[in-house]
C-alpha cells in the first residue's frame, strides 16, 4: 500500500511538472506574439559621405587602410573633407545599415541613434522613415552636430573611414526606451558604441532588458581598444555575434584560424565570421557550416558588405532558416551591395 502511495505521488509530481511546462511554453509563445519588433538596432547615427581617393591619400593622411579612425576635432574633419569630391551622401552607421537591409526584406524593425535637429539630422531621419524603419528618437537641437563618416574608397574598392561622431557619440541610457527593448525579439548592437563613455551605459541598459542580444564587433581597432570588455560580452552576454576573421583572431589572440574555431565552438552560441575571399562560416557548438563567395563580380565599393551580410543572416535566423540558408542569404545581400556605391541597397 505504501509503495502504491509513493507511485501515485510520483505520478502526481510528474503531472504537475508537465502542466507547469505547458503553461510556461504557452506564456513564452504569447510573449513572442506580443513582441512588436523583430529586431531593434542601437548604434551610431552617422551620415556617410563617400569619396573616391587614390592610394597615396591614405598614407599621406596617416590612415590605416580598411579601418575606421575617430576624429574628435570637427575642424580637422572639415579640413580633410574640403578638398575631396563627394560621390554620394547617405544615411549610414553600421547597425543602421543592417536594420535598413532587414526592413527591405520585409521584417518589422526599429532603430535608436542620436542626431541633432540640423540639415544632416533631418536627412538621416527621413532616410530611415523612407525605408519603413521605426525611429525611436525624438530629434532636437543638440550641442554637437549630427555625426558624419567620411568613407574613402580606393581604386581596389576597399574603404577606409574617418568618423566625426558629433552628437551620435553622446547617446546615453536616457535615450534607450526599456519598453521598446522588451518588445523586440532581438536587439542588435555595434562595438563602436564602446568608443565613448555615455553610449556604454546605453549599451548595458539595452542588454539588461533584452530578450536576445546580437552584436557586431565593428572593426579590428575597435576590438583592440576594448578587448577585455568584448571578451566578457562574448562569453557572458551575447546570443549572436558577427565579426570578420581579423577581428576574431585579435579578440582571442589566436595564432591561426583553427584556434578561433575552437574558441567559438566552446561558447555554445551563434558565431558568424566573414573571411573575405574565403567566404563565411557559422558556428554553433560543434555545428560548423561554411559557404563561399560569388565570383567574377563588378565590385565598386566594399562599404556595407559586412552590414548587409548581417542583415541577410539575421533575416534567415528570424525566419527559422538553416545555418547554410542564413549564410547564403547574407552572401546574397552583401553581393548586391558591393556592386554599387554606398552601404545601402
Amino acid at each position: 500500500m505504501e509503495e502504491n502511495f509513493v507511485r501515485q505521488e510520483s505520478v502526481t509530481v510528474f503531472l504537475v511538472k508537465f502542466v507547469l511546462l505547458v503553461i510556461l511554453k504557452e506564456k513564452n509563445q504569447l510573449k513572442q506574439r506580443k513582441l512588436k519588433m523583430k529586431i531593434l538596432g542601437i548604434g551610431n547615427a552617422i551620415v556617410d559621405v563617400i569619396c573616391k581617393v587614390e592610394e597615396n591619400f591614405i598614407s599621406q593622411n596617416n590612415l590605416t587602410k580598411g579601418t575606421m579612425k575617430l576624429i574628435f576635432d570637427e575642424n580637422e574633419f572639415q579640413s580633410m573633407i574640403s578638398n575631396l569630391k563627394i560621390e554620394k551622401t547617405i544615411s549610414g552607421g553600421s547597425v543602421a545599415n543592417s536594420i535598413v537591409g532587414l526592413s527591405q526584406l520585409n521584417n518589422k524593425v526599429g532603430f535608436i541613434g542620436k542626431v541633432s535637429d540640423d540639415e544632416l539630422g533631418r536627412k538621416y531621419e527621413d532616410g530611415l522613415k523612407s525605408e519603413n524603419v521605426e525611429y525611436f528618437y525624438s530629434m532636437k537641437k543638440e550641442e554637437l552636430p549630427t555625426g558624419t563618416c567620411l568613407i574613402l574608397v580606393t581604386p581596389d574598392s576597399e574603404r577606409t573611414m574617418c568618423t566625426f561622431l558629433g552628437t551620435a557619440g553622446k547617446i546615453n541610457e536616457n535615450d534607450v526606451n526599456e519598453d521598446v527593448i522588451k518588445q523586440s525579439e532581438i536587439i542588435f548592437l555595434e562595438g563602436y558604441l564602446w568608443d565613448e563613455g555615455e553610449p556604454k551605459k546605453a549599451f548595458e541598459k539595452a542588454i539588461n532588458y533584452a530578450n536576445k542580444v546580437a552584436m557586431s564587433m565593428s572593426d579590428q581597432f575597435c576590438v583592440n581598444r576594448h578587448k577585455p570588455h568584448f571578451l566578457d560580452l562574448v562569453k557572458n552576454k551575447l546570443d549572436i555575434m558577427f565579426a570578420n576573421e581579423q577581428e576574431m583572431i585579435s579578440l582571442v589572440n589566436a595564432k591561426n584560424f583553427n584556434e578561433v574555431i575552437d574558441f567559438a565552438k566552446h561558447l555554445n552560441k551563434l558565431v558568424i565570421i566573414t573571411r573575405g575571399e574565403k567566404g563565411a562560416i557559422s558556428i554553433l557548438g560543434n555545428e560548423i557550416i561554411e559557404n563561399d563567395i560569388e565570383k567574377n563580380l563588378n565590385i565598386k565599393d566594399l562599404t556595407g558588405a559586412g552590414d548587409l551580410f548581417a542583415a541577410g543572416y539575421l533575416h534567415g535566423y528570424l525566419n527559422n532558416f538553416s545555418q547554410i540558408e542564413c549564410l547564403n542569404k547574407g552572401k546574397e545581400m552583401s553581393t548586391r551591395v558591393i556592386q554599387q556605391i554606398g552601404a545601402r541597397l
